[in-house]
């Protein structure tokens, strides 16, 4: 017995808003919904710039005005005044390699540390991830940081090809520093700027204490004086060396040093100007501290992450 042919039932299909979990349509997942958003990103970092140079005659041309007068400045003071480079071969080269990335650290977290209150307009008016501020403010940063290196780089060649050292010719390994150098600054001054943002809405004074720990930053790092001055235990105790190292942008500077001025130098790049003596120039395991470092910089940007998560829903009502 053949069975009986029915027609089949379309199972219906709901759609039904009530099945939905509400969620506000700010939600983010973190840094990482940032990235994945470049288009905003990249409007943001365009604005950010735009409004930088906006009402200016020189423009663009600021970002190279500026480090170079600076850079002036601290070589006629440090170079000049004070020792002429204190046994270093290069001293200017050696100067402004940590200039770079000194000046991008500095702008990266003072800027990231004002990126909530600077854009309030934008964040009343429009749902997207509050992330992207601090994170566009460390992007624009590195983008005034290109022309800094740009000079540094014509500075390394013409030293090379006017001076009496050996012509600049960057290695794999010395760029592969400088990189590893950029990488520490991206990451903590990403991470500052993601816990420091929140707190300044919060307490407004804060950017105020930030920026005074900033303007300590260049004397911390060896820049405008070699790092055998810290090495050789004479000046501080050497129980302090080890403290002073720790500091990520330090090691950031001796990498992009060991990428740009240690190429240039003939023979030892620092001597005792008495004795003759090679100094050291770096410190040791510089490369593999550099990888640690990078290590520890990506558990601070969870926390500075965490930070945030924690207290960006008190955003709105504060700005």
């Amino acid at each position: 017995m053949s069975q009986p042919v029915t027609d089949a039932v379309p199972v219906e299909v709901r759609h039904d808003l009530a099945q939905v979990p509400l969620a506000p349509p700010s939600r983010t997942s973190g840094v990482l919904e940032v990235f994945r958003r470049r288009y905003l990103l990249r409007l943001m970092v365009r604005r950010e710039i735009k409004a930088r140079y906006a009402g200016t005659a020189f423009g663009l041309a600021w970002s190279y005005i500026n480090p170079f007068t600076r850079f002036l400045t601290f070589y006629f003071v440090f170079g000049v005044l004070l020792g002429r480079g204190m046994g270093l071969q290069n001293f200017a080269i050696h100067l402004f390699a940590g200039m770079v990335l000194v000046t991008y650290f500095t702008e990266s977290v003072t800027a990231g540390t004002r990126s909530l209150l600077s854009n309030k307009g934008v964040i009343g008016k429009m749902a997207m991830p509050r992330e992207l501020f601090p994170v566009a403010s460390m992007l624009v940063s590195l983008w005034h940081a290109v022309p800094q290196l740009i000079i540094l780089v014509i500075a390394c060649v013409l030293t090379g090809w006017w001076g009496d050292g050996p012509l600049w010719v960057p290695d794999v390994v010395g760029m592969g520093a400088a990189l590893l150098g950029f990488l520490l600054i991206m990451v903590y001054g990403t991470a500052a700027g993601l816990m420091f943002s929140c707190i300044n809405v919060i307490f407004r004074d804060f950017q105020r204490i930030v920026q005074t720990f900033i303007n300590i930053v260049p004397f911390t790092v060896p820049m405008m004086y070699p790092y055998h001055l810290i090495a050789d235990g004479d000046r501080i105790p050497i129980k302090y060396h080890d403290l002073y190292v720790a500091n990520p942008v330090a090691e950031a500077v001796m990498l992009i040093q060991r990428g740009f001025w240690y190429p240039t130098c003939d023979g030892p790049c620092a001597v005792d100007p008495v004795t003759g003596a090679t100094l050291p120039n770096f410190v040791d395991d510089l490369y593999s501290r550099g990888f640690i470092m990078l290590g520890i910089g990506l558990v601070l940007l969870a926390m500075g992450q965490f930070v945030f998560s924690r207290l960006e829903k008190t955003i709105p009502e504060r700005l």
